[in-house]
């Protein structure tokens, strides 16, 4: 998942099913069939496929159903072992001390902190320092307070340097080099900046303004970090909270001077990540060196503090807006000058005019660069920030004109599939019945109400690297095995209800083995393409098991392997549906070594199941206290497609999950550093607010049945872009008070109301 500049929106393409399905084959052949004992042949039809499929939705039993969690009571019942849980014999803890300024020389004498008992290292680390809470030493102890022990003793000496935290001391003259060439990255330049500029000068209604969006945190429950099980041998296992299983293991051989076939990945679960966990870090690099030299296994998870200074971020950014729009609500041209603060990042964004088409158009994006840590890739990396400035542009412009909100984006949106999914969310919030649909309610000093729209876009397809194994056992166990994560999103539901769907099986039926780097291969949790990746490889293990097991079973019943059926936990012929085995029975007929198949993602089989390309629409509805300035959100209502969706109740989840943080974005979620002192002023979960149960309001998630694509998409991603702006355009419909730059406190509100200056 890259935290490079998009180059463009992806569009997602219009769904229309028979683009992506072949025709429907089928083949007559030759059976017999018992009549009153009596064997009969028989011509019977039978689907001629190459390959699998997902077949039509409504002969689905377990897919495109409300499943819940298979590993929902593990969690409940506290016996999920995250990370954070392994306690291995003989281990120690480590702790990272962090510099607490953005430039610094430092000097460290750990002789003291080496003098405690109990303390078994005390490493330096870094003696110059480029950003906010770059790691500068390492303590170890043999208990977590021994290590708390040795950080304090730590004889540390700070020299500060110059540094620039903001976008105006890292553009101020004489600012200290971020980067050795400066503070700003090379100008991505798209479109002719003359054209767009004649456009808007000509259109009706003509726009100016500046739009921001704040630094935010991934605020992962579960913190980054590592267990390190390495004693000197020939092998090391690492239990990492990661986003990819397989991608430390080579980084831990590396470091521990081991082949990587002698390292083993484990991560039965993890807190989240939303795109901040994909390698080792450099946690998990000082665990390596704290566990060769000690020659013990080493605990090292990050304090709250240190994962809000060096775990990453999603950059912020500053947009500048020229805009004009024509009579009939087509915007007619846009000039956008961006600017992306990604620290020692370049920061990420999508291309503006985003989604929507905007006549002519110039863009010109730069990265300014900050004596903080780098960005991180983080849920819909660079769509938020472009969705922000668009919608409210969108709406300003509209109001000019006295036009319909909901009209203005359909006309400048090409895909009709939009269209829909706007007009869907309208009426479930109420929309239509609105009064204030082509201008502002009024700043009465009393409570307003207000509704926003926004949309989104994503790519959501898979890749190759994922590999799977179902093996079928005598006493009629069936387990799937990919070595994929779950970040808690629902992998192991996943994979185990596309193997239950093959057999006829119910989800309980099939046991899922995941999480560990000596498991079949598996892509990284990144950019919705879990689905798209894992799906694909499940089904063509389960489609070769089915297909072996049924060449098995033919001649036990009698019939050809393309008449073997299985459904509701029996196993039957086309031919004779009333001779069946139970699955049970089916199983025992196995060998003792039971039957194993092999799956992967094969380009060419992928494309039939996978589909790629997802809209989304979200409306918001706010009340605004004029007089004090709160906002607060009464509901919120989004629509998503996915084509083929596997487990209902966990793409909603998903929706309801990015509104709840793009709520927290709109109304909360902002880094915040001194400028002058250097200090991070809210590096924790008391003083970087988040959105708690008091703030989530009535929320409706659909899922976009209109979508038939026979194909499964990942939808995380979109989930989180349009919320917080259509938050923002909620404000401003409720009561006139348009908040430029994000999180929308009370007295930015009041500041636009023109209650305070």
């Amino acid at each position: 998942m890259s935290t490079n500049e998009p180059t463009g929106a992806p569009l997602a393409p219009n769904q229309d099913p028979k683009a992506q399905e072949k025709p429907r084959k089928t083949r007559k052949i030759k059976t017999t069939k018992d009549v009153n004992g009596v064997p009969q042949e028989i011509e019977i039809e039978v689907e001629d496929v190459d390959g699998p499929r997902w077949g039509e939705r409504k002969d689905l039993k377990v897919l495109n159903t409300e499943l819940r969690r298979v590993d929902g009571p593990v969690k409940v019942t506290g016996r999920a072992r995250y990370t954070h849980d392994v306690r291995l014999p003989g281990m120690v803890y480590a702790r990272l001390l962090c510099c607490p300024y953005p430039s610094a020389e430092v000097t460290i004498d750990v002789q003291d902190a080496l003098k405690l008992p109990g303390v078994e290292a005390a490493i330096v680390l870094e003696t110059k320092t480029r950003f906010l809470g770059q790691p500068i030493a390492v303590v170890a102890g043999r208990t977590s307070d021994h290590a708390d022990d040795a950080l304090r003793a730590l004889k540390v000496t700070y020299k500060p340097l110059p540094w620039a935290v903001d976008r105006a001391q890292a553009l101020a003259e004489g600012a200290p080099n971020v980067r050795k060439n400066g503070n700003k990255g090379k100008p991505g330049q798209n479109g002719d900046r003359a054209e767009a500029e004649a456009a808007i000068a000509a259109a009706p209604a003509k726009l100016e303004a500046t739009y921001s969006v704040p630094v935010q945190h991934h605020a992962s429950l579960e913190t980054h970090g590592v267990v390190i099980d390495y004693r000197g041998g020939e092998e090391a296992t690492v239990y990492i909270s990661t986003q990819w299983t397989f991608a430390a293991v080579g980084q831990v051989a590396e470091l521990l001077g081991l082949k990587a076939n002698q390292v083993t990945a484990i991560v039965e679960h993890m807190g989240g990540g939303f795109g901040s966990k994909f390698d080792l870090g450099s946690e998990g690099a000082v665990a390596c060196r704290v566990a060769k030299e000690l020659k013990k296994p080493v605990h090292l998870m990050l304090r709250r503090p240190d994962e809000f200074v060096m775990a990453g971020n999603r950059s912020g950014n500053r947009v500048t807006y020229k805009a004009g729009m024509n009579a009939d609500g087509t915007l007619a041209g846009l000039v956008a000058n961006a600017e992306k603060f990604g620290g020692l990042g370049d920061g990420s964004m999508a291309r503006p005019p985003y989604v929507y088409s905007a006549g002519k158009t110039y863009s010109e994006v730069v990265a300014v660069y900050t004596n903080t840590d780098s960005n991180r890739a983080m849920r819909a990396p660079g769509h938020p920030q472009a969705s922000f400035g668009m919608e409210a542009v969108l709406d300003e412009l509209a109001y000019q004109l006295g036009l319909d909100l909901l009209e203005v984006r359909k006309a400048n949106l090409k895909d009709k599939v939009w269209h829909r999914q706007l007009e869907r969310v309208a009426k479930e919030i109420g929309w239509f019945e609105h009064p204030h649909r082509t201008k502002p309610g009024p700043n009465s000093g009393g409570k307003e109400l207000g509704i926003g729209f926004g949309i989104s876009t994503w790519g959501g397809g898979g890749s190759g690297g994922t590999e799977c194994d179902v093996q079928l056992a005598k006493d009629g166990s069936v387990t799937v095995s990919v070595g994929t994560q779950d970040l808690g999103t629902g992998s192991r539901t996943l994979v185990t209800a596309i193997v239950a769907e093959e057999f006829g099986l119910q989800l309980g039926d099939v046991v899922a083995r995941i999480g560990n780097s000596r498991l079949p291969s598996a892509t990284g949790s990144g950019g919705s393409t879990t689905t798209g990746s894992l799906s694909p490889a499940v089904k063509d293990a389960a489609w070769n098991a089915r297909n072996a097991f049924a060449e098995h079973l033919a001649p036990i019943l009698k019939t050809e392997a393309a008449l073997v059926r299985f459904a509701g936990g029996k196993v039957f012929s086309q031919a004779n549906p009333n001779a069946a085995m139970t699955w049970k029975q089916a199983c025992a007929t196995l060998r003792d070594a039971g039957l194993n198949a092999h799956g992967k993602w094969d380009k060419d089989r992928a494309a039939a199941l996978m589909g790629n390309g997802v809209h989304g629409a979200q409306a918001a509805k706010v009340e605004v206290d004029t007089l004090t300035g709160r906002v607060r959100v009464l509901e919120m209502v989004g629509i998503q497609d996915c084509g083929l969706p596997i487990n209902r109740t966990a793409v909603r989840s998903q929706l309801n999950g990015g509104m709840v943080q793009s709520l927290s974005y709109a109304l909360f979620e902002e880094r915040v550093i001194d400028p002058v002192l250097g200090l991070a002023l809210n590096a924790n979960f008391e003083d970087y607010k988040l959105a708690g149960p008091s703030e989530i309001p009535k929320m409706t998630s659909i899922i976009d049945d209109d979508d038939q694509r026979s194909a499964t998409i990942g939808m995380a991603e979109p989930a989180i872009v349009p919320g917080h702006s259509a938050i923002a355009n909620a404000v401003h419909n409720a009561c006139g008070a348009r908040v430029r730059d994000l999180p929308l406190t009370p007295d930015k509100v009041l500041a636009a109301l023109g209650r305070i200056a």
